[in-house]
């Protein structure tokens, strides 16, 4: 029986626009300015604010883990180089 690599499902959002052409290291740095904003917004008590910027920082930290994935050769199912039976 093979395993089947299950792809988390998560919201984008819709105004972060083509993450595809950045690099690594500025979609890093664009998550590091996201948990700045997300710190301000919630010392303003503004939750419909964290809300939209909590997506934001979910699609770039997929877009950044994709990225990292593709980097590293993409072999990141180890359950196909483990046999336990």
């Amino acid at each position: 029986m093979q395993a089947q690599k299950r792809k988390k499902k998560s919201m984008e959002h819709p105004f972060a626009g083509d993450l595809n052409d950045l690099n690594s290291e500025e979609l890093s740095t664009k998550i590091n300015e996201l948990y700045t904003a997300l710190r301000v917004a919630t010392s303003t008590g503004n939750g419909h604010l964290c809300h939209q910027i909590r997506l934001l920082i979910e699609t770039y930290q997929n877009k950044y883990q994709s990225r990292v994935q593709e980097e590293n050769g993409g072999d990141d199912d180890y359950q196909d180089n483990v046999d336990i039976s």
